[in-house]
């Protein structure tokens, strides 16, 4: 990590500016990065920009909404926990307004995962500050979203307002990088499971 890398984070104060930043800033927020309190995830949905041009899907998916709640358990898993789940959004430009698909009052939710400190699991703990948002304990059974393991850091600490996430794919014994990826505090929700 360098130096340079590292003075790049305070200037970060948008998720556009994170989504903008080089990939050396980005892995430096991760390593130092903390946990987001769950208080402060629970009851929020997070607008979300996939980063570089595999984790946009070549643009396709590049916007998204994360939400997170408190309910019952969708799999058993490393505890405290809560839970979480994307929203397709229209893709329209990163610098366009996030608009639920099929629209912001009836949005569709899928892709659920557990949340919990990535030093309680055995595997995926490579930025044990963060959390990990576990697709495989998140009741999607045989799909591709069961195959996600995402890390949640602060990008300012003591603040849970921006956030930054790297995905990964486990195949199996085998997992890679799928990409960083930044969230933005949006909105309240009543959702609950």
């Amino acid at each position: 990590m360098t130096s340079a890398a590292l003075a790049l984070v305070p200037n970060l104060k948008t998720a556009l500016d994170v989504y903008a930043a080089p990939g050396d800033a980005l892995e430096a927020i991760m390593l130092q990065g903390a946990a987001p309190p769950f208080e402060d995830l629970v009851g929020w949905e997070f607008d979300g920009w996939n980063v570089g041009l595999v984790a946009g899907g070549f643009g396709l998916n590049r916007k998204f909404r994360k939400g997170f709640y408190e309910g019952p358990a969708r799999a058993e898993g490393p505890s405290p926990f809560v839970q979480g789940y994307n929203i397709p959004m229209h893709q329209d430009g990163a610098d366009k307004p996030h608009r639920a698909k099929p629209s912001d009052e009836h949005p569709k939710r899928f892709g659920f995962y557990r949340v919990y400190a990535a030093k309680e699991n055995p595997r995926f703990h490579k930025y044990e500050s963060a959390l990990l948002l576990d697709y495989g304990l998140g009741g999607n059974g045989f799909s591709a979203p069961a195959l996600l393991r995402d890390y949640l850091a602060q990008v300012h600490p003591g603040s849970s307002d921006l956030l930054l996430g790297k995905a990964y794919v486990a195949l199996g014994p085998i997992s890679f990088v799928g990409g960083f990826f930044v969230l933005q505090r949006a909105r309240k929700h009543e959702f609950k499971g």
